[in-house]
Formats: C-alpha cells, structure tokens, sequence
C-alpha cells in the first residue's frame, strides 16, 4: 500500500479546511494548531475537554501498547482487516479514519493489510493525548490527531470508513463525515468478553443489556460477525496489563484488585461483534 497526508482536517473551532503550512496546520480565519515534534496535532480546544486530561492516562496506554504489541487480540484485528478488504475500492485513493484509535495497534494493523496497489490517506484519533503521542511514536506514516469523536475535525463528506473499536461512536458525526456508501467498522465486547476477569474482580456481574440489533439513523447494517475465543495468559505481568487497559481497573473494588493481582495464570474468553454499517 501507499500511505499519503491525510488532507480532509477540517478547523474544530469553524469547521474550515485546514492546510498544512511548515509545523502548523491553519484555516482561513486563521486558527493555527502546532504540530508537535513527534508528529501529531492537538485538535482538541479546550473549551471542548470535560476535564483537563481527558481519555485514557499514561499507565493505561503503556499498559494497552504492551498487551496488544504481543498479539493477544490480533484476531480481532485480522477481522477488522478483512472486513475492510471487502468492501474499500483498490482501484481508488481512500481516507480512513479510526475514531478512539488509543495506541494505534488496529489503525497500524489495517494499513499494513491494505493491498500494494492502494493507496491510502490514515488518521487517528483519540481524545487522550497520550494515547496518541504512543501512537505517533510508533508510525510516521499515519496522521495522528487528539481529537473528540462529539466533534470530529474531518470535513463533511470526505471519509471512506469509519473504525470505532471498543470505543464511544458519535453516529450523527460518522455520518457526516462519511461519503454516502461509506462503511463504519465497529467493534464492541460481547456478554461474555473477560468473563472470568470480571468474575475475579467483582462480587457479581450485573445482568448484561440486550444488544440492539438495528442501524442506527441514518445507516443500514451491512454484516454482524462474532469474534469469539479463549486466551491462556501467564505470568502476573500481562495479566495486570490486561485489567489496567480496561475500565474495570478503576470500577473493581481494592480487594477485587488485590486478587486479580495475585494471579499468576488466567484464561479468559474473548468475545466481541463486529458490525458493519453503511451511510444511506
């Protein structure tokens, strides 16, 4: 594949073209965001932050970098992948984007998938600048953006595809962004994603919701597939990793924390859908 500039910005402050100009990138009205010197760009303002460092913190991203650079969810990934091989035209210049990209492992993977003969314009985003400074550190080729999903800095109409894995999907906005025809990918955990962690950490689980099975407006579901499998983890390490890059680790009590520290092995069942929906 051939990775080109992402060239679809738009302002998060009005909404205009951003063009990239030396270390910045600006609009007309002249709004400027620095490019930082690992790569990225903060396209976040902070009268949009609900808090002053939002998203996942440092620990959670190291912690989420380490897990999924050892291959534990690659066939989540190589679902993803395949998915998109079927439906991005080859023969066209694309623009994805993945929305909640954190470290940047599932963007990373699907441009790697790509074919030689497309080519392709990639941004993540994600709304913790530490995820994305992880992201950025690890692949140049790719544009890396913090960003809001509430208020995504993409111009209308631009985007081929959506991903949204494991993340907050802001369906008014893919819509907007997306070229009529085009595709959000999304990812989210099934009933029994880390069952046995959770049995770990918690007293009880709480009933899990019915999953809606309709298109949100605007959209039609394409394909619903289950990814589904167990994992040995061993070692105390890598299990630790694997509860901190999850909201269970702040949800767990101290002692349920305690006692998923003292494992030494855990197997745990993987359990996801991935859905496919495309733009009306």
């Amino acid at each position: 594949m051939s990775l080109t500039p992402f060239d679809a910005l738009a302002c998060p402050l009005d909404g205009q073209t951003l063009h990239r100009d030396g270390k910045s990138w600006r609009c007309e009205a002249g709004h400027s965001y620095d490019i930082a010197r690992q790569g990225y760009v903060h396209l976040l303002p902070v009268q949009k932050k609900r808090s002053r460092d939002p998203g996942d913190s440092k620990d959670m991203v190291a912690a989420r970098q380490r897990f999924l650079n050892a291959g534990f969810y690659n066939t989540i990934s190589d679902a993803v992948n395949r998915a998109a091989a079927g439906v991005l035209p080859e023969a066209e210049r694309v623009r994805l984007l993945d929305a909640g990209c954190g470290e940047g492992h599932y963007t990373r993977r699907l441009a790697e998938s790509l074919p030689e003969t497309q080519e392709a314009a990639v941004v993540g985003l994600d709304i913790s600048k530490w995820a994305v400074l992880a992201a950025a550190k690890q692949d140049k080729r790719i544009s890396w953006v913090v960003g809001s999903n509430a208020n995504l800095p993409v111009l209308p109409g631009t985007l081929d595809a959506v991903l949204c894995l494991f993340g907050f999907p802001v369906y008014g906005e893919f819509h907007r962004v997306l070229k009529s025809g085009g595709l959000v990918l999304q990812v989210d955990a099934g009933p029994d994603h880390l069952r046995e962690l959770r049995e770990i950490i918690y007293p009880e689980l709480k009933p899990e919701r019915p999953r809606n099975e309709t298109a949100p407006e605007g959209f039609r579901l394409v394909a619903s597939e289950p990814v589904r499998h167990t994992l040995t983890l061993t070692g105390q390490t890598v299990i630790a990793d694997l509860l901190a890059m999850t909201p269970h680790l702040y949800r767990a009590s101290a002692e349920g924390r305690a006692r998923a520290a003292n494992l030494s092995e855990l197997t745990v069942t993987v359990d996801v859908t991935l859905q496919r929906f495309a733009k009306l």
